[in-house]
């Protein structure tokens, strides 16, 4: 059932709408504040509102600011002004500081009702036009319907046409290397290759030849002369990712690259012009470095021409829903699994947990889910949140059910966090593998054993 915000502080105008709107679930505030904190807790997206509002019952001030503080939290609510048939300017004034639509008293059941479901219609199709713009954004893979994903998208669609060096910011696992491919997707350059490469993950001695290449004989065990991932990104783009962890006495040579263009192979003394893109990303503060003598400050400065900031999941409360059913459709489709969507506990559950793991985090724990979901829906304990499994449970008082319900959680849960290791998990449960599978054979668990 819709959620329907009431506001208003006469006691019969809220009992008659509430009458007259038996089809939503009414929610009910008398002042601004208890209007505010219901916005906050509900998230209706219909609202009705009376301007005269205490203290100011007499005015429309009271009423008015209500308004702009409710659409300032909530700017895609629909807000219905109430008013009497004296107060048609003040309607206006609402209209046009962003209310829906307006009714003037005596209150009318037929005419409300058609008032009030055209708007919940409208917010549920704009609803669903920005989740398709929000997922139609997957183009260059960057998906979200937030404030500083619209703001990264522009600027990802702006600087890509430029040969500008773009350094990416952002915390472990918020789609560093997935921006950069954006950056990639939007360019010229998109049908040429996209080489990434990691600078944390490949030892120092390894990390030149691996970008620059090497001669025939320019090393013990350089059989043949091989090149680059520099090379290899010709004509597309190169991603440095996490540049901040580059070797210091290397630095030096991709300063040189960034400059002229021009490379030369280990063991080489031609030197050989590229044409590649760089996009570099790090989650480490390189200005710190740069103060401690551990970065290069012209390379610093040559590879932060322009920076994007990529925001942390946590202050992407309405990108995290989107996220999460844009993985489940996907693994889903993957799985060839008959999943439709979350739960009430699950989407509460989403919805509060802090991702300290950013996407990657959120992107584990779907992808588990959709293969450990025994339904069609994926529950708060399917993604391993047990904190929030739905507690109106009636709790049995036969103890071999509580053991076998208390078991099946216990080897889901040890699965999940096992990453489907069935080794790993029977360790977590110190039980011998055997034993694990008989009891997953047992309560028929949703586990692939195979």
């Amino acid at each position: 059932m819709e959620k329907l915000l009431i506001i208003d502080d006469d006691k019969g105008i809220q009992k008659q709408l509430k009458w007259s709107l038996s089809d939503y679930e009414v929610i009910l505030a008398d002042d601004r504040e208890s209007a505010v904190a219901a916005v906050r807790r509900h998230e209706p997206k219909v609202i009705t509102l009376d301007l005269g509002l205490p203290p100011d019952e007499t005015n429309a001030s009271e009423g008015l600011a209500a308004l702009d503080e409710i659409l300032a939290i909530a700017p895609h609510t629909k807000i219905i002004v109430i008013t009497g048939n004296d107060d048609r300017s003040n309607a206006l004034k609402a209209v046009n500081a962003g209310a829906y639509d307006f009714y003037q008293k005596p209150i009318d059941s037929d005419v409300i009702n058609v008032i009030v479901a055209r708007a919940f219609s409208l917010a549920t199709i704009e609803e669903e036009n920005r989740r398709m713009r929000a997922v139609a954004g997957s183009d260059i893979g960057i998906i979200g319907n937030s404030e500083s994903i619209d703001r990264l998208r522009m600027m990802i669609k702006r600087i890509a046409p430029t040969e500008i060096t773009a350094l990416i910011l952002g915390e472990s696992g918020t789609g560093k290397e997935v921006t950069a491919n954006a950056v990639h997707l939007a360019s010229d350059r998109k049908k040429a290759p996209f080489i990434a490469i990691n600078c944390a993950s490949i030892p120092e001695t390894l990390l030149e030849s691996e970008l620059f290449g090497f001669e025939k004989g320019a090393f013990t065990g350089a059989h043949r002369t091989t090149k680059g991932k520099i090379e290899c990104a010709e004509g597309g783009t190169l991603f440095l990712d996490e540049i901040g962890d580059m070797p210091f006495s290397l630095q030096a040579k991709l300063l040189r690259f960034l400059q002229e263009k021009k490379i030369e192979r280990l063991g080489g003394r031609q030197e050989i012009s590229v044409d590649v893109r760089v996009v570099c990303a790090t989650n480490q503060n390189l200005e710190e470095m740069v103060a401690e003598k551990t970065f290069r400050e012209d390379l610093f400065y040559r590879v932060s021409e322009i920076t994007l900031n990529i925001p942390p999941l946590r202050d992407r409360e309405e990108d995290v829903l989107i996220l999460a059913q844009y993985f489940l459709q996907r693994y889903a489709l993957d799985y060839k699994r008959n999943i439709k969507g979350f739960s009430d506990d699950a989407l509460s559950a989403i919805k509060n947990h802090r991702w300290p793991g950013n996407i990657r985090e959120l992107q584990n724990k779907v992808k588990s889910s959709v293969i450990m979901a025994p339904g069609t829906q994926v529950t708060a304990m399917d993604l391993g949140f047990f904190d929030h499994i739905d507690q109106s449970l009636e709790l049995s008082l036969n103890l071999r059910q509580v053991r076998e319900e208390a078991e099946s959680i216990a080897i889901q849960k040890a699965y999940a966090l096992a990453d489907g290791n069935m080794s790993k998990a029977a360790e977590l449960l110190g039980v011998a593998r055997p034993t694990l599978y008989s009891l997953i054979e047992k309560y028929e668990l949703p586990i692939n054993v195979e």
